[in-house]
């Protein structure tokens, strides 16, 4: 006879843990997409998997480590963009502007979930999930990789990645929000691509 799979998470026995939660991000991410971020709550996500809150605490955590699940899973479908973006035929700068383009339209094709990251403050103390931390890492260190060309030293290519990440996250949130036609009538691809330039000229211009 054939033993069966011991099942961790699922209460009434359907998912194992890493299916569970799986599930649990799938709900919170469609939350999000219909409701926008203050949609999204315990009692609402149990409804919409048809599980207790209680199974979500035990098997995911809080409202916040949720939260930062589905973060983490919106790194990873960034970085699998960019990196789509990426051509390893064509010359660095042009990478570097083929990155903010694809930016700027992953952002725009899911501009609610994208928002979670941030328009949603988790508890301080809050510690993240590691995968958040992984997806975070591989997304700005597919960055650094295809700026390494025209930054060489470590150091200052970390910061300019750091510099150009927030910037570029700034107009993204700017853009999807509808403010920043109050700043310019520039289009933010138009904006993006001239930050971009600007910046990775000025690293590689000798000082006078």
């Amino acid at each position: 006879m054939t033993a069966r799979r011991r099942r961790t998470a699922g209460p009434r026995g359907e998912h194992d843990r890493a299916a569970f939660q799986a599930l649990v991000v799938a709900a919170a991410e469609g939350i999000v997409r219909e409701a926008g971020v203050r949609g999204l709550g315990m009692r609402p996500l149990a409804a919409a998997i048809g599980y207790a809150p209680n199974s979500i605490y035990n098997a995911v955590g809080d409202l916040d480590q949720v939260v930062l699940r589905v973060n983490a899973r919106t790194l990873t479908r960034l970085h699998a963009t960019l990196d789509a973006a990426l051509d390893p035929a064509a010359a660095p700068l042009d990478n570097a502007l083929a990155l903010a383009d694809a930016y700027l339209v992953f952002v725009a094709a899911d501009p609610a979930v994208w928002g979670l990251i941030h328009e949603y403050a988790p508890a301080p103390g809050t510690v993240p999930p590691e995968e958040h931390g992984q997806a975070l890492a591989a997304a700005t260190g597919l960055v650094g990789r295809a700026l390494a060309p025209l930054l060489p030293e470590a150091g200052e290519r970390e910061r300019v990645v750091a510099a150009l990440w927030a910037a570029l996250h700034g107009l993204a949130a700017l853009s999807i929000s509808g403010k920043l036609a109050a700043l310019t009538p520039e289009a933010p691809g138009s904006l993006a691509r001239m930050l971009v330039r600007r910046v990775l000229e000025a690293e590689n211009t000798p000082p006078r």
